[in-house]
Parts: structure tokens; C-alpha cells; sequence
């Protein structure tokens, strides 16, 4: 049984608004590559794509920036282990006795033509790959076993999974089965000029501010198999320069925003102050 997506289920329940998750502004985002190109190029293919690159780095922000530039509304999913395929694409509720269907948050976005991005897609369940696989392919079809039926995407609908590699082990890889079925484009931090650029934007604090937060940032990653798992993220370095700009001093904001994210070890979070004292003494 087809579910065609200009025939919507009974769902009164339904609360997406299309409207309400279109990203209004431009999100600042500095191109690295062909990311905009190729990424435009695959919506406009009805082509899945899968970020990989480490935390921090600017692949939410690039996912926000092209659902502004394609003006497509934008559905964000972080993955957690706990979370199950039915949480994807809905399940029946009791509401005043009547037994209600609501669409889940990937059911949404395929019926209205979104771009529905599942962040960290390895932390998921293995069962929502069930789900993702027709979506993912020629097909382009949701499985909505609960309504005993298909879902087609709308034209404009959009799937994109991102992923840490750096965080992968046996028992959370991405399979290739399901990696050979996206465009994939990896990410990594900016260059030192534009992570630069990128702090001073979106804080507002002194260039030079932010090209000693750049170094500091820099030396952290270095620390990278040597007791961190990952040194200071871009995303870390923009929550430093934003506590400088409400008047923290820096070795204050780093040591908050970096080293105890960074670790819980004593002699890590030490090793870490001592690089943001040598940086900004």
C-alpha cells in the first residue's frame, strides 16, 4: 500500500509548520572547498549526503547555511542511543480516548519537503537504518509499518547524516552499506586565517583576541592521542571569546570552556591552562 505524500494521513495531531523551521538570516558560513557546490548539486539531484568530521568543527552550521541558501525547512535530530525508529516516524497516541497518529520528526520532513538532518547518526539504534535505507536509494520511500504502508518524499525532501570518525569503534561504525549511498563531504577544522574570521564574526571580540584563542585552540589539538580524545573545537573557542567579550578574563573563559569540557583528569586540565597561560600571558 502507497502512502502518496499529497494524500497526508489522518493526523490531527500534526504540529509542523513549515514556516516555523525555515532558517530566517543568512548563518554565517565560510566555504572551505566545493561543500556548497556539491551539497547544492545533490539536493537538486535528490541525492542523500553524509558529513563526517570531527565535533565542533561547522557541520550543523553548514546543514543550517544550506537550508537558508535552498530555503527548505530544516529539521535537526541529535542521535542518542536510546532513540528507536518509531521515534523517526511516529507512533499512535491516545487523546481523549481516540487513538491519534502523529508523524515523527523524519516523517515530517518527507511529507513536506525538508531537509531533515540526524546529527551523529552512528549513536542511533541499528533499526533506524531500516528506516533511512529506501530513503537513501532510488526509491526515496518511507516505511511506515505501523500504517501498513510507504511514504514517497516529497521532491524537495533532503536527508543528511553527519558523524564523527574519530569517534568510531567496533561496535559504532557506519556501515558500507549505508555510507555508499550518500555524497559524503568531510570536514575538518577552518585554517587558521578563517577560524579567525569566524570567532571575530560571530562574537564581536578583537581580531587579535581571536587569533591568540586560534593558537591556543590549535595547541590543544596537538594534546589529540596524547590524553584527549579531541582538543578544542571551533565551537569551544567561539563559547571562550563570547564569556572575554562579557568581561571574563581569558585564562578564566578557558579553563571553563575548554579544559574542563576537554577533560576530567587533573593533569589534563592543568597541561591545558598551562597552553592558555603561555598563549595569553
Amino acid at each position: 500500500m502507497a502512502l502518496s505524500s499529497a494524500q497526508p494521513i489522518a493526523n490531527p495531531a500534526d504540529l509542523f509548520k513549515p514556516e516555523e523551521n525555515r532558517i530566517v538570516g543568512e548563518p554565517y558560513y565560510q566555504a572551505s572547498g566545493a561543500e556548497i557546490e556539491v551539497f547544492t548539486a545533490a539536493f537538486g539531484n535528490r541525492l542523500p549526503v553524509l558529513l563526517k568530521g570531527p565535533t565542533g568543527c561547522g557541520k550543523s552550521r553548514f546543514v543550517a547555511h544550506m537550508a537558508w541558501r535552498l530555503a527548505r525547512p530544516l529539521i535537526t535530530i541529535s542521535c542518542h542511543e536510546d532513540m528507536t525508529a518509531a521515534d523517526l516516524v511516529g507512533r499512535f497516541l491516545v487523546v481523549g480516548g481516540d487513538t491519534l497518529w502523529q508523524d515523527g520528526p523524519l516523517t515530517q520532513a518527507v511529507r513536506h519537503g525538508g531537509i531533515c538532518y540526524l546529527d551523529e547518526i552512528v549513536e542511533a539504534r541499528k533499526d533506524t537504518m531500516v528506516v533511512i535505507h529506501p530513503l537513501a536509494d532510488d526509491r526515496r520511500i518511507l516505511p511506515v509499518e505501523k500504517l501498513g504502508g510507504m511514504l514517497r518524499a516529497h521532491a524537495d525532501f533532503c536527508l543528511v547524516i553527519s558523524y564523527n570518525p574519530g569517534y568510531q569503534s567496533v561496535l559504532k561504525e557506519l556501515k558500507p552499506s549505508t555510507r555508499q549511498r550518500f555524497v559524503a563531504l568531510s570536514f575538518d577544522y577552518p585554517d587558521f586565517a578563517t577560524e579567525v574570521d569566524i570567532i571575530a564574526r560571530e562574537t564581536g571580540i578583537a581580531v587579535e583576541m581571536a587569533r591568540r584563542l586560534v593558537e591556543f585552540g590549535r595547541l590543544t589539538r596537538n594534546l589529540k592521542g596524547g590524553g584527549l580524545d579531541e582538543g578544542a573545537s571551533t565551537r569551544l573557542l567561539v563559547h571562550a571569546a563570547q564569556l572575554i567579550r562579557s568581561g571574563v578574563s581569558a585564562n578564566t573563559a578557558i579553563v571553563h570552556t575548554v579544559a574542563q569540557a576537554l577533560s576530567d583528569e587533573p593533569e589534563m586540565i592543568q597541561a591545558i591552562n598551562a597552553l592558555g597561560e603561555a598563549v595569553f600571558s
